[in-house]
This record gives C-alpha cells, sequence and structure tokens, in this order.
C-alpha cells in the first residue's frame, strides 16, 4: 500500500508547515539541514547553529558552505552538495572528520538525498551528520574484538588490516565486522581509517612532525596517498589542517 497520499494528505491539515528542525533541536549529536538548488541552507537545527560559532538560526539560514565555512572546507562541502544536487546521486553513511569554526572536531556519519518536485527536478537536498557513538566497553561484543583493536591501535604503522584484525579475534572478516558495526556503528574498514586518521590529527595539532613521517607512523606507504585520503575524509589537506588547528 502506497501510504505516501495519505502522508500528504495529513500533513496538508497541520497548522504550520512541517519540517523535522524542531524534532532535530533535540538531538545534539546530529547535525540537520535542508538546502536549496544553489546549496544555501533553508533550514538548519541548533546543533548546526552553535557548531559553527553562530547566535541563531537567522546567521544561517541562507548563506551557503563557502559563505560559512570559508574557501578551503566550504569548497569540500559545495563540492559534495553538487554530487547530489547536479547529478541526483545521494550521499549514505559517509564517513567523515568535522571540523568547525568552533574549533569542534569530532568524527561522524553523513547522509545527503536529494528532493524533487512534482515534475521529478531536482530543487535541493536534505542531509544530517550524526556524531559517531562511544563504545560500551562492558559489552560481550566489545570484549570478543577488544584484543584485535589493541593490536592495531599498537600496530598502525605496520600491517593492521581487517585480515589482520580478524585473525587476532580469531573469527572472520564477516563475523569481525558484524560485531565492529555493533560496537562503534562503522565497519571494521571504517574503523582502521577512523583509527589512523584520528592518529595522524594528533600528530598534526600536536608535533611538528613532518606530514610524510606522520603518514608513515600511521600506516601510510607515502605522503600522496595519506594526503589524498585526509583531504577527502576531513575536506582539507594536511598542512592547512594543521594551520586551521593553530600549529603554524
Amino acid at each position: 500500500m502506497d501510504a505516501a497520499p495519505k502522508i500528504a494528505s495529513f500533513l496538508s491539515h497541520l497548522r504550520d508547515p512541517f519540517t523535522a528542525a524542531a524534532l532535530f533541536d533535540h538531538l545534539p549529536d546530529i547535525v540537520y539541514f535542508i538546502k536549496d538548488a544553489g546549496g544555501r541552507y533553508l533550514e538548519v537545527n541548533e546543533t548546526l547553529v552553535q557548531r559553527c560559532g553562530c547566535t541563531s538560526k537567522s546567521d544561517v539560514i541562507g548563506r551557503t558552505p563557502l559563505e560559512l565555512f570559508g574557501t578551503d572546507l566550504g569548497d569540500h562541502y559545495e563540492k559534495q552538495d553538487r554530487t547530489v544536487l547536479v547529478r541526483g546521486r545521494s550521499l549514505v553513511n559517509l564517513l567523515e572528520l568535522h571540523m568547525y569554526d568552533t574549533r569542534h572536531v569530532g568524527w561522524c556519519l553523513t547522509t545527503k538525498l536529494p528532493l524533487y518536485d512534482k515534475r521529478n527536478a531536482i530543487i535541493g537536498l536534505v542531509g544530517v551528520s550524526q556524531d559517531l557513538k562511544m563504545p560500551d566497553v562492558s559489552s560481550e561484543d566489545f570484549q570478543r574484538i577488544a584484543s584485535a583493536i589493541e593490536v592495531a591501535q599498537e600496530n598502525l604503522s605496520a600491517s593492521a588490516t581487517v585480515a589482520s584484525m580478524a585473525a587476532t579475534a580469531d573469527m572472520s572478516p564477516y563475523q569481525l565486522d558484524r560485531r565492529m558495526k555493533r560496537v562503534f556503528g562503522i565497519s571494521t574498514g571504517e574503523w582502521l581509517l577512523k583509527t589512523r586518521l584520528s592518529a595522524a590529527r594528533d600528530r598534526l595539532v600536536e608535533t611538528d612532525l613532518p606530514i610524510a613521517t606522520i603518514a608513515l607512523e600511521v600506516g601510510y606507504a607515502d605522503q600522496s596517498s595519506f594526503a589524498r585520503q585526509f583531504r577527502q575524509t576531513v575536506g582539507l589537506p594536511p598542512l592547512q589542517f594543521r594551520k586551521l588547528a593553530g600549529r603554524d
């Protein structure tokens, strides 16, 4: 049964136009937004406002990511938006490290979906970025994979892989993946990426080590592959991230 007509009829009787902002305002671990076809914010929740260092939604609405975040991060977010707005491609559970004007830095899973009008033309997008949850270290799932996590964290510069982690945990990669998703909300491969880039982030902010040295220490064969992955995930090249974080 197609529920769309019933939903449309129900929404037409509401006093105010329905949006999800009021709901997402009460979810501090989720950033929520709607953008028009030009990539301008039409609706945002309080979490996004606060993390951008703004005081009200009016400070954000009507602006583009480029205007809100500046050239470096803005270009990255607008490139993502064009993938949705121009190509009609949904981005689902994209693992990202976000850095806001408030210096809030954190890992999240981002989803962006195109919005269509009645003629099937894309008129905007809706998106959410949800902070990754903290694992329950007392759970049975965590205890079963704890040794694999510890060994991988201690051997980032060596050969930590999904296969080696599965071998340490004495289970198949598929079984490990299922437990990792229950514990962390992400796959084993995504956890390795997050762990490597988190270690790189700490070194960029807390040390003066050359980028090439950091790349090797966190398990990348060369600086270029590390820089490419870092920029794809964070939106900034490593050196620019270091400058924005106040190291240089």
